[in-house]
C-alpha cells in the first residue's frame, strides 16, 4: 500500500513539474486572474443581460454584440502599438482602469440602450489592454517554461470562473447592478497586484537573442503588416483559429439562450451550473492534459482541440436533456484545455519580440472576428432554422477549419528553414 502511495504522489508532482521555477511575475499574474475571473459576472450573462434585462431580439442582441467588435479591432491595434512603444504597465494600467470605471457606472444606471453602450466601451477598452497582457507574458517567459506558464494562467482564470458565474446567476435576476460592481471591484484589485508586484518588461524586448532554438523570436523591423507577410504560418493559423472562437463564441451566445429554451425559468441557474462546471473541468484536467501533451507539436494539439470542439458543440443539434447540456460541456472544455496550453504558446515562439505587442493586437483582431460575427451570424442562422440544427452547422464548420491546420504545419516549417538559413548567413 504503501508503495502505491509513493507512486501516486510521484505522479502528482510529475503533473505540476511545468508550474514550479516560474518567474515569480508569472506567479502574481496567475492571482490576479483568479480574482479578476471570480468578478467575472458580466461576461457569462451579457446575452440574458440584453434579451431579458434590457428586452432586445436575439437576432438585435447578436447585432449589437457583433458591432461591438468592430470598436475592439482597432483597439487592440491601438492598444498593442503602445504596447511595443510605451510599455506593457502604461497599457494596462491607462484602458483597464477606463473599462472598470465604465462597468461602475453602469451598476448605478437602469437597464437602458445607455447600459449597452457602456459595456460596448468598456469591452473596447479592455481589448486595447488585452495586447499588453499577452506580451507581457510572452516577455516573461521563454520556449523551456512557457507552456507551463500559460497553462497556470489558464487554470488561474478558470479557478476564479468555477465561482463567478455561479455567483452571477444568483444575483442576475434581483441584483443586476450588483452584477457590474462586483466585475469592477475584482478587476481594481487585480489591476493593483500587476501594478506592484509585475515588472515593466518592455526593454527585455530589446536585447538580441542568440539562442538558435529561438530563431523565430529575433527583433525585425519593419511594419506589422511586412512581419506577417513575411510569416504566412501566422496568417493561415489565424483563419484556424477565427473557425474555432466562432464556434466557442455561442458558448455565450446561443448555450444560454438554449438554456432558457429547455429548462423556463431555471434556464439561467442552469447555465450559471454550466459555466462553474466549464471552471471545475479546467481545474481538474489541465494539469493532466499538459502532461499527457508534453511531447505532442502545437499544431497537433490544435488539431485535436478542433475536433473536440466539434464533438462537443456539434452534439448538441442532437441531445438536449440536461445531462446531455453537462456531457458537451465536458467535451469542449477538455478541447479548450488543449487549445489554451498551444495556441499562445505557438504564436509566442513564431512572433519577433520587437512585434509582440502589435502581433497580438492584429492577430487579435483576426481572432476575435470569429467571436464577433458569431453572434450576429448564429442569431440570424437560428431565427430561421432553429436552435438544434444551428449547433449541427457550427459542429461541421470547426472541422474544416482544424483540417486547414496542415497547411500551417507545412508553412511553418518552411519558416524555420528560411530563418535559420538567415542566421547562419549571419554567423559567416
Amino acid at each position: 500500500m504503501s508503495h502505491i502511495k509513493i507512486t501516486i504522489s510521484k505522479f502528482i508532482l510529475k503533473l505540476f513539474e511545468p508550474y514550479l521555477g516560474l518567474p515569480k511575475e508569472v506567479y502574481v499574474i496567475f492571482v490576479s486572474r483568479i480574482v479578476n475571473a471570480i468578478g467575472c459576472f458580466v461576461g457569462p450573462f451579457l446575452t440574458l443581460i440584453l434579451t431579458k434585462k434590457i428586452g432586445l431580439s436575439s437576432d438585435v442582441a447578436g447585432l449589437y454584440m457583433s458591432a461591438a467588435g468592430l470598436l475592439y479591432m482597432p483597439a487592440s491595434v491601438i492598444g498593442g502599438k503602445l504596447a511595443d512603444t510605451l510599455g506593457r504597465r502604461k497599457v494596462i494600467m491607462i484602458f483597464d482602469a477606463i473599462a472598470i470605471m465604465f462597468y461602475l457606472i453602469c451598476g448605478l444606471v437602469q437597464p437602458s440602450m445607455t447600459m449597452v453602450y457602456l459595456i460596448i466601451l468598456a469591452g473596447t477598452c479592455m481589448s486595447a489592454a488585452g495586447p499588453a497582457h499577452d506580451s507581457l507574458m510572452a516577455d516573461l517567459t521563454t520556449p523551456e517554461n512557457r507552456n507551463g506558464a500559460y497553462a497556470l494562467s489558464y487554470m488561474g482564470w478558470n479557478l476564479g470562473f468555477a465561482v463567478g458565474p455561479l455567483l452571477a446567476g444568483l444575483l442576475f435576476e434581483k441584483h443586476l447592478s450588483l452584477i457590474f460592481i462586483g466585475d469592477a471591484v475584482t478587476a481594481l484589485l487585480s489591476l493593483l497586484l500587476i501594478l506592484y508586484f509585475v515588472r515593466e518588461t518592455i526593454d527585455d524586448t530589446k536585447e538580441d537573442i542568440t539562442d538558435e532554438s529561438r530563431a523565430m523570436e529575433r527583433r525585425e523591423s519593419g511594419s506589422i503588416i511586412s512581419v506577417l507577410l513575411r510569416r504566412p504560418a501566422l496568417l493561415i493559423f489565424a483563419v484556424v483559429i477565427f473557425g474555432y472562437n466562432f464556434t466557442y463564441a455561442e458558448w455565450g451566445f446561443m448555450l444560454p439562450m438554449h438554456s432558457e429554451q429547455n429548462f423556463g425559468s431555471m434556464g439561467a441557474t442552469y447555465y450559471g451550473y454550466m459555466a462553474s462546471f466549464n471552471g471545475i473541468v479546467v481545474i481538474a484536467f489541465t494539469p493532466l492534459i499538459t502532461w499527457l501533451m508534453r511531447r505532442i507539436k502545437h499544431t497537433k494539439k490544435i488539431v485535436i482541440g478542433g475536433l473536440l470542439y466539434t464533438f462537443g458543440f456539434g452534439m448538441l443539434g442532437v441531445f438536449n436533456a440536461l445531462p446531455a447540456f453537462f456531457i458537451s460541456v465536458y467535451i469542449f472544455t477538455i478541447g479548450e484545455i488543449v487549445l489554451s496550453i498551444s495556441t499562445m504558446p505557438f504564436i509566442a515562439d513564431n512572433t519577433p519580440m520587437s512585434h509582440r505587442g502589435r502581433m497580438s493586437g492584429v492577430l487579435g483582431i483576426l481572432f476575435g472576428m470569429g467571436y464577433n460575427l458569431s453572434p450576429m451570424v448564429m442569431g440570424t442562422v437560428i431565427k430561421t432554422t432553429g436552435i438544434e440544427l444551428g449547433w449541427i452547422y457550427l459542429g461541421i464548420y470547426v472541422a474544416v477549419s482544424a483540417a486547414c491546420m496542415v497547411f500551417v504545419e507545412r508553412a511553418i516549417q518552411k519558416q524555420k528553414q528560411g530563418q535559420q538559413q538567415l542566421v547562419e548567413a549571419e554567423q559567416l
